[in-house]
């Protein structure tokens, strides 16, 4: 397990504790009591840093190399059902956007998210989950399909953003992810978006628009990264805590301006910490939105979905 700065005094109880337990297994001092006292401590040490985290340390957690990836939903959520689907059938398959068929509870549906990598190999390989307008096309495409066929749309988001290479940029990325938004905002289907990870930028919002936006309780969704928007404003990313404050980018910020629906908990620590206990309450919040959504006409489901965006901004005096 990989720990971060703030997370460092749990570390420290957690290698006390399994020092405990070595010294009762190795002689016959008894060391039950000792274990009790520490494993207590370590408890409320968990409590009170995960209870009181910055919105930079909730950026640190969406980032962390153990937590669970658009993949690992999919596997866990649909499992053998899973097909993936691949190409835009214009240029080529993005890595760093991945989409299929597959089943829950034998519901179909059509998930599509974006995929990081685990080392340095496969970050190269999906491009640190920053896709290329031809991602943005193959979900289009697959949206589509789904469109046609009645099936739901499940959206997985976790990128740092759109790629900002100058092919990508050469190749209609604004363009693409502006199309994306626009066809998103009238599909006949029920469309339902989670927040797994990053959410940044244009990148987010080409597969964020949805009849029901989640977010796991660890993440952010903002127009800019804490770390750009301190090198804008203050020259340097030394501010970048200060940014990720002012951004209003975590869930609970998210929730309170109305911008998206629910916060799906996590267990203390992270979703890294239990995987499992993680992938069955995202599997509830899916099939608790698509039970609602699926009772809706598709004039309905359409309406809802551009009243919900046309009416974020607003406020009175």
């Amino acid at each position: 397990m990989e720990y971060l700065d703030f997370e460092l005094p749990i570390k420290e109880l957690e290698d006390q504790l399994d020092k405990c337990v070595v010294i009762g297994q190795e002689s016959d001092v008894d060391v039950t009591n000792t274990c009790k006292q520490i494993e207590k401590k370590l408890e409320e040490t968990k409590k009170k840093i995960y209870k009181n985290l910055t919105a930079w340390q909730r950026v640190q957690l969406s980032r962390h190399p153990n937590r669970p990836y658009t993949m690992d939903y999919i596997r866990a959520l649909f499992g053998d059902t899973f097909l993936e689907l691949f190409g835009d059938r214009g240029v080529k398959d993005d890595k760093a956007m991945v989409g299929g068929l597959g089943k829950i509870n034998g519901q179909s549906f059509m998930v599509i998210g974006q995929q990081k990598g685990y080392n340095t190999k496969t970050r190269q390989y999906r491009n640190f989950g920053m896709a290329n307008p031809e991602g943005y096309r193959k979900a289009l495409r697959l949206m589509k399909m789904a469109e046609k066929f009645g099936i739901p749309v499940i959206t997985l988001v976790d990128t740092p953003g759109a790629y900002p290479g100058l092919e990508a940029e050469e190749r209609g990325q604004g363009e693409a992810i502006a199309r994306n938004i626009f066809e998103m905002c009238r599909l006949q289907v029920p469309i339902i978006t989670i927040i797994v990870g990053e959410g940044a930028s244009g990148g987010a919002l080409g597969i964020g628009v949805g009849n029901r936006v989640f977010m796991l309780e660890n993440t952010w969704y903002s127009v800019i990264s804490p770390e750009s928007c301190s090198s804008i404003l203050w020259r340097s990313w030394e501010y970048k805590e200060q940014a990720a404050e002012a951004l209003k980018l975590t869930s609970f910020d998210m929730k309170k301006q109305n911008l998206i629906d629910d916060i799906i908990p996590e267990p203390l620590g992270g979703a890294h910490y239990d995987r499992e206990t993680t992938f069955k309450t995202v599997e509830e919040y899916i099939m608790k939105a698509f039970n609602e959504l699926k009772e809706l006409s598709t004039k309905d489901l359409v309406a809802q979905r551009m009243d919900k965006y046309s009416n974020m901004g607003e406020f009175k005096d």
